[in-house]
């Protein structure tokens, strides 16, 4: 995750915005209330402040230091870089990064890292501690004027600043073995191949891949990835077992993995006849380097070990099995992004999206490529998101409001169900989806004015469009005449002027003219235009289609407060349940 980059005054923001091209950290200069939520996310923070001000906002949200995030002060003028917090967790590697890039001096006050560059509870990435708490005393040794004895190859060690003499007393060992002396630290060397029926269970995946391991002595720290065809990419059981491993899920082509066939221990003919490779398991083991460990069978799976000669790169190992996250961005202020949502976008390697919306989360943008679409282009846009998923990518389609409330998350579903000239590509329908809602027109209106959605409540498009006008008209009146508070979604076009009128005649005949009625503009945005009225003087020509429209239900309510603000509500019938 990269980091959020705290900056409190306007003397620091050029320092923020180098900090920012460094890492691809977020700037963020209202950073008071955001700091502890960011720190108990485990989220990296740099702060461009005096480092008193960390202390203060954090001092009570300290707790595990296995746990804690990097946290940095950097001097306004950048000359000076501070790690407070998890120093061994990237902190000070961090600090060296941005000193290097800033041309400052990072002051590291932890003893292994005033003398060597890396300390050894902080492998470098391809590398995984055994025991992290061994550490510890080897360090001390280390300090105290030991040489390191090392058993296998880790070139990383010297360059730290490490003496290696083959009769050290701190013995480390860099190996794919459970069992091994002294310090063990593993490489990520390790990939397993897993072949599997449909729908196995993912308990017995799991199972296989740690019988297969630890047949051979082999540690699951030394797992780099897990590796299969792509023609299971969307395969459940895959999928929590990269979890449960804490690795990637690579997969690789039938014609890539056709590639080592005649190096395959095990062909199989049946395989061959069902995918167009001979052999599934061991392919994807034989694409790591060697097959160290050949085919393993449990009930309904298989399983390989493949070695790699060194760490293994996984951006050049097959490919991700594609993510589509399907994004509602809210209506546009970064304070009614949810949590999620940000992170979806962070995680993304590409945004797709209508170009106004992109537009909207601009203060997010790193390195995503973006993929702009017209706002009439909606099933291509979709398409576009899926086959481009459907290639390792990691997708977010974005949308503002909430993507499942007319927007694109129903025509994801639609076209992973279509057929015909409509349907995706085979592999576009085996990417994975997740949705994460965001604050919608009608929340944030209702909100505004009050909350006009105490009670029940209904959404209707008055876009006919996609939707016959025989069919909204019919709505209206099953809306009015069941006294549901409503929101109007496309109220009001060039073209199409007059549903909204309706809407206004049906439901007068449905409830009291003084009904309040909310109208908002650009919700949620810097240019947010919101008013109240009733339904006998709402005017149904000044409404837009950046507009929303809420007519309340016959219970619904004004209020005029002391400041004199209108406020518009709906009692739930709270005041019948406390009567006698």
């Amino acid at each position: 995750m990269k980091p959020a980059i705290i900056c409190f005054a306007a003397n620091g923001l050029p320092t923020a915005k180098a900090i920012a091209a460094m890492t691809g950290g977020t700037i963020i200069t209202d950073g008071k209330s955001a700091i502890p939520r960011l720190f108990t996310a485990g989220t990296a923070i740099i702060g461009v402040c005096a480092a008193g001000i960390l202390v203060r906002l954090l001092a009570a949200h300290i707790g595990n230091k296995h746990i804690e995030p990097p946290v940095i002060a950097v001097s306004a003028d950048g000359t000076h870089i501070v790690p407070l917090l998890g120093g061994h967790h990237g902190a000070n590697m961090l600090a060296r990064q941005l000193a290097e890039g800033l041309g400052g001096i990072a002051a590291l006050t932890t003893a292994s890292d005033a003398r060597f560059t890396r300390a050894l509870d902080e492998p470098p990435q391809g590398y995984a501690l055994a025991d992290p708490t061994a550490a510890k005393a080897a360090m001390a040794a280390l300090l105290g004027g030991a040489a390191v004895k090392l058993e296998g190859d880790a070139p990383w060690l010297a360059d730290a600043g490490y003496t290696l003499d083959r009769a050290g007393t701190v013995v480390i060992s860099i190996t794919e073995k459970r069992t091994a002396p002294g310090l063990v630290i593993h490489p990520k060397t390790l990939v397993a191949g897993v072949g599997c029926e449909r729908d196995v269970e993912p308990a017995e995946v799991i199972a296989l891949i740690d019988k297969t391991l630890a047949d051979a002595d082999l540690s699951p720290l030394s797992l780099a990835a897990i590796g299969s065809i792509d023609l299971k990419a969307d395969e459940t059981a895959l999928h929590a077992a990269a979890t449960h491993f804490g690795v990637p899920l690579r997969v690789f082509t039938a014609v890539e993995l056709n590639q080592e066939r005649d190096r395959l221990v095990t062909p199989s003919a049946i395989v061959d006849a069902e995918t167009g490779t001979p052999g599934v398991c061991e392919a994807v083991a034989l694409k790591a380097g060697t097959l160290l460990v050949p085919k393993q069978k449990s009930k309904r799976a298989t399983c390989a070990i493949g070695k790699a000669p060194s760490p293994i790169e996984i951006a050049n190992f097959g490919r991700a099995s594609g993510q589509l996250h399907i994004v509602g961005i809210g209506p546009g202020e970064a304070t009614s992004r949810t949590v999620s949502a940000v992170r979806a976008l962070d995680a993304a390697t590409d945004w797709v999206g209508y170009g106004l919306y992109l537009d909207l989360i601009a203060d997010v943008h790193n390195d995503q490529t973006e993929h702009r679409f017209p706002l009439g282009d909606e099933e291509p846009r979709v398409r576009h998101a899926l086959e481009l998923a459907a290639t390792g990518r990691t997708v977010a389609l974005v949308c503002s409001g909430d993507a499942q409330i007319y927007a694109m998350a129903a025509l994801v579903y639609e076209l992973l169900d279509a057929s015909g000239p409509r349907a995706v590509s085979d592999a576009a329908r085996r990417v994975g989806v997740a949705s994460h809602p965001g604050i919608s027109a009608l929340q944030s209106a209702s909100a505004a004015a009050g909350a006009l959605l105490g009670h029940d409540f209904c959404a209707i498009s008055l876009s006919d469009l996609l939707t016959p006008r025989d069919h909204i008209i019919k709505r209206l009146h099953a809306a009015a005449e069941g006294d549901f508070v409503t929101a109007f979604y496309n109220p009001r076009s060039k073209r199409r002027t007059d549903l909204i009128e309706h809407a206004k005649a049906i439901y007068l005949d449905n409830r009291p003219s003084d009904t309040p009625v909310v109208i908002g503009t650009n919700v949620g945005r810097p240019e947010q235009n919101l008013r109240i009225t009733t339904l006998a003087a709402f005017d149904p020509t000044e409404i837009d289609m950046l507009t929303i429209v809420l007519f309340g239900a016959s219970s619904s309510r004004s209020l005029t407060r002391g400041n004199g603000q209108t406020y518009a509500y709906t009692p739930r019938g709270y005041e019948r349940k406390s009567l006698p």
